[in-house]
């Protein structure tokens, strides 16, 4: 029977393995003070890297994982409607306004929740307070200072007022703006871009009439652009990702709960790339595009402020902005395109339960929480990636939600890397509030680490935009590639010293055979050499010229094993017992920082990849091999990513690759992937099917979606695509992504 898959033989159970290695003693000129274990020798007399150099180390794996709910304590905020919930770093979330539902008050208060006591307290604040409102704007910029923009007070007036709050002092500011202050509004959607604050749809007027427009705000003159037509919406998200504004869910001009997703292309627009302008120039910039300017109702400037507002006041009135639009605004200046999403098993419903959407790496999720309107198997994490268009499920609702609870507001840190659920108990006898303690609104917080779940975070850098749907999947998958020093750097990888490249040290791996003798014969230093690699006998591949300045730097083993002078600090060699494409693409990792696939194109590479940032304890190569690997699953590799996976403790991916495998079984079990997992393996894998399942094929397949089943919608080879601004496109195309789409 095979040996157990542990850390010391995984790589050589998938990929093949070389020949024994012999252990000896430790080298005399290692350290009797060593941090990192002894170094072992091969019959060429370079050295082995151990497989497992951190003892006794905690697993770093998602075994088990679920968001822990915490109880809050102090002035915990009750039963707020339409309030703003943000994360404002240091640990602290930040909660204004909103309309209690119990007393139908309307308030202007500033609440923030310590994440480390889990403690809410009432913030005293100075300076120009703005008045109560609800359905607003918070935006957190540059870190320290809060944006609120728009909503309604207690009187049902739409405002259109910015007041920016100052979270180190306390204090709030009224800026004096200038241009043509959009319509008021409530529930819109805001976002950031280049110092220029986006505003997107809401509702406005007595008939809360949906806005469908786009305007920004230049944040270093305070001016406000004009409104141009966009997409009518309210209660939706917005977000700004390769020069493109993604507009997604929220509530239809008809009060349809939908699923369309809009964007609209700012780049190469002279409108949204320079400062706003307004008067006689832009009324000339207009009439050149065809589109008259809308007339302007002007009235004088408001007595106190441009906010509409008194100092220190509640409630107190003024006249409206003075540049308020009257007429309905021109189309938005570039392409403007939507999709509509049909149906799919990765798809989420939208017109059913409570969904959160908010934004990390280019990517959208949606959280579908517990309600009583929705079956709590219909709960789910589901992330849509902004450049492919497709959708994934990251988590099933019974993993994610503890039952029990209603959540009510999200909120996500500006690294992109946590997001919270806010919200309360729904059973008042599960619940230690006290009487009517269940209608405690912010009552409870559930913190959600997406790097579990193998999100990168907003550090991520979108590649130049093309025609991603059309490219294979390692193409058009984003990840961020090599440069500055990284690229720089990486010239100088694998150089023979001959060829002055600097390089001092030299790395050996098992000889796969992947590789053309030619290539490595014209690499080689000497005559000597080219006999060793190219002998029939041997296991060794040629060797990976680095510098140990790079290894030390970014390599915390290795510095650990260098620092303590063991056998490698003398010899200059190290061996490390893997595969020579996935040792290569290591090393290569360790000068760019980046797997990016024309770096390392091979999914079975990154699994292998994955295994060492394992071993070697190193979470960033961690995270970036679980994000690949996930976003590009497919049959030729689904079982080596499942069994590396397990392997290196990624039980989330390993889950995402086991229920794969399963809904193309019969696709899976005759790639060679499946071929090469070892028999202990292959009893793993069928352990993985529910105690309920069992086989299906043929038309009964087309029920559960398999093989992109179409009968319930569930797959289908035509997309209709855009190809411009309000135009649509028919084209045939072959899909497996299970998934139908409506572009226009």
């Amino acid at each position: 029977m095979a040996q157990p898959s542990t850390p010391a033989n995984a790589l050589h159970s998938i990929f093949g393995s070389g020949a024994p290695i012999q252990l000896s003693n430790q080298n005399q000129h290692s350290s009797s003070t060593a941090v990192a274990p002894g170094s072992a020798t091969s019959s060429n007399n370079t050295f082995l890297m151990p497989n497992s150099p951190v003892k006794g180390r905690q697993s770093s794996g998602n075994y088990n994982y679920r968001p822990k709910v915490t109880r809050t304590l102090g002035q915990r905020p009750a039963c707020l409607v339409n309030a703003s919930v943000t994360y404002c770093g240091n640990n602290q979330i930040y909660a204004f306004g909103g309309f209690d539902q119990y007393t139908d008050e309307v308030y202007n208060h500033v609440l923030k929740l310590d994440m480390v006591s889990h403690q809410w307290s009432l913030v005293d604040n100075y300076g120009d307070i703005p008045g109560v409102r609800m359905g607003h704007t918070a935006t957190l910029y540059q870190g320290d200072k809060l944006l609120i923009f728009g909503g309604e007070n207690e009187h049902r007036t739409y405002l259109s007022d910015l007041i920016i709050f100052d979270l180190k002092t306390a204090h709030w500011t009224q800026p004096a703006v200038s241009g043509p202050v959009p319509k008021g509004r409530a529930r819109h959607a805001t976002v950031l871009h280049d110092d220029k604050l986006f505003i997107v749809g809401g509702i406005t007027g007595h008939n809360n009439y949906v806005l469908d427009d786009i305007c920004y705000l230049d944040l270093k003159t305070f001016t406000w652009s004009r409104a141009w037509k966009f997409v009518g919406r309210f209660d939706h998200s917005v977000y700004l990702w390769g020069d493109r504004v993604w507009v997604f869910g929220g509530l239809s001009e008809d009060m349809d709960k939908i699923g369309d997703i809009w964007w609209l292309d700012l780049k190469g627009s002279p409108a949204f790339d320079s400062a706003p302008v307004f008067g006689s120039l832009d009324r000339q910039a207009s009439l050149s595009r065809g589109s008259p300017r809308p007339p302007f109702t002007i009235a004088p400037p408001p007595a106190v402020g441009s906010s509409g507002y008194a100092a220190n006041s509640s409630s107190a009135q003024v006249n409206p902005p003075s540049f308020q639009l009257t007429a309905s605004p021109p189309v938005a200046p570039g392409a403007i395109s939507s999709l509509k999403f049909m149906s799919g098993p990765n798809v989420p419903a939208q017109g059913s339960g409570m969904h959160f959407h908010v934004y990390t790496s280019g990517t959208l999720l949606d959280f579908v929480t517990p309600t009583t309107t929705i079956n709590p198997q219909e709960c789910c994490l589901s992330s849509l990636e902004l450049d492919t268009l497709r959708w994934q499920k990251l988590a099933e609702g019974r993993e994610l939600f503890k039952p029990g609870y209603r959540w009510h507001y999200c909120t996500m840190n500006e690294e992109g890397t946590k997001a919270w659920l806010l919200g309360c108990p729904n059973d008042p006898t599960a619940t230690d509030l006290g009487p009517g303690g269940f209608e405690e609104y912010l009552s409870d917080i559930m913190e959600i680490d997406l790097r579990r779940y193998g999100l990168l975070g907003n550090n991520l850098v979108p590649e130049p935009r093309a025609e991603m749907s059309r490219l294979p999947s390692a193409d058009r998958t984003v990840l961020q590639s090599s440069k500055g020093l990284g690229q720089d750097l990486a010239k100088l990888f694998n150089q023979a010293p001959e060829t002055g490249s600097g390089t001092d040290f030299t790395i050996t791996a098992q000889k796969d055979g992947d590789w053309d003798d030619d290539e490595f014969v014209s690499s080689m230093a000497s005559q000597e050499q080219q006999s060793i690699w190219l002998s029939p006998n041997a296991t060794t591949s040629p060797p990976i010229y680095v510098h140990k300045l790079i290894l030390q730097a970014r390599w915390p083993h290795f510095a650990r094993l260098y620092n303590a002078q063991m056998a490698e600090f003398h010899t200059k060699k190290m061996h490390i017992p893997s595969p020579y494409t996935v040792v290569k693409a290591f090393l290569y990792y360790l000068y760019t920082d980046s797997i990016h696939p024309r770096d390392c194109g091979d999914l079975n590479d990154v699994a292998g990849l994955l295994v060492l940032s394992d071993i070697y304890n190193i979470p960033h190569l961690r995270l970036l091999c679980v994000n690949r690997l996930s976003k590009e699953l497919d049959v030729d590799h689904a079982c080596t990513i499942w069994h590396c996976a397990g392997t290196a403790n990624e039980d989330w991916l390993r889950r995402t690759a086991a229920n794969f495998c399963l809904l193309h079984w019969g696709r899976v079990v005759r790639t060679q992937g499946f071929l090469k997992l070892p028999r202990n393996a292959l009893v793993e894998l069928s352990q993985e099917i529910d105690m309920e399942g069992r086989v299906v094929g043929g038309e009964e397949l087309e029920y559960v979606g398999g093989l992109g089943g179409a009968r319930f919608g569930f797959g289908g080879a035509t997309r209709k695509a855009s190809i411009g601004s309000y135009s649509t496109q028919h084209i045939e195309s072959e899909t497996d992504e299970n998934e139908e789409m409506e572009m226009s």
